[in-house]
């Protein structure tokens, strides 16, 4: 069920061990070649075709596209929703869930900047839930790395930003908002390397992308995303289904 289109009469038939999926995505600069909403349009794409796969069990909400973009402010039509405001409205939207008695509750994000505040809001929901099933992860983690070696041409064999892989993404899935004739490869590195340094775009690329936009394809979108929404549809089934924990094996 797609919450936006439903009643509140249907929204309160619905089996309470439904999966309420929240996308996150953003509107911020993608280079001179990706639209601005790139991360919230890919987002809700795999989400769109995972409530298609589970109508009966997958509540899909309405995609929180004002992401924590502090780091791309220096590019103009980029919006921040600063991070505590950010991690707020993804708690808010979780505490409605549980208002409204949904125990089952995953944010799928589509924009890197917001991972440790999706995290933080995850966690503090779970801390007022104990007994709910909460999560959160990348569309992108469900793909796998052999098809990714397989499908990536260039060295970078995962996601970064307006790479070849989102640029792949959205030739699939939007290709009238994608300015092919304007792709470059771009992204600077740290000499030497030091893990956890923290850099904004305007530092880090001459302009805004990171990766190998020039080799995307549309035939490569789509095998990305198709292995993406079958992860998540899969992932998604098996929390309606119902999840334990177990001892591991050794």
């Amino acid at each position: 069920m797609v919450l936006g289109h439903a009643t509140w009469q249907e929204v309160r038939d619905l089996d309470r061990d439904t999966v309420a999926l929240l996308p996150t995505g953003s509107c911020e600069q993608h280079g001179p070649h990706l639209p601005l909403l790139t991360d919230t349009l890919l987002v809700s794409a795999v989400a769109r075709e995972v409530e298609k796969a589970l109508p009966n069990d997958v509540l899909l909400l309405p995609a929180i596209w004002l992401g924590a973009s502090s780091h791309h402010m220096a590019f103009d039509g980029s919006m921040d929703g600063t991070e505590v405001a950010y991690a707020e409205s993804v708690r808010a939207t979780l505490a409605c869930l549980a208002t409204h008695g949904f125990h089952h509750t995953f944010v799928l994000n589509g924009h890197g900047g917001n991972t440790s505040y999706n995290d933080t809001a995850c966690r503090r929901h779970k801390a007022a839930h104990p007994g709910h099933v909460v999560g959160h992860s990348g569309y992108f983690a469900w793909i796998e790395a052999d098809l990714l070696d397989k499908t990536l041409e260039g060295p970078v064999k995962t996601i970064r930003h307006a790479c070849e892989a989102e640029t792949s993404l959205m030739l699939h899935l939007h290709p009238d908002l994608v300015r092919m004739d304007r792709a470059r490869d771009d992204g600077l590195a740290t000499v030497p390397p030091v893990p956890g340094l923290v850099w904004h775009f305007d530092e880090c690329t001459e302009e805004g992308s990171h990766g190998y936009a020039t080799l995307a394809t549309a035939e490569k979108g789509r095998a990305l995303f198709e292995a993406s929404v079958a992860g998540v549809t899969a992932a998604m089934e098996a929390i309606r289904q119902g999840v334990a924990l177990f001892p591991a094996e050794h």
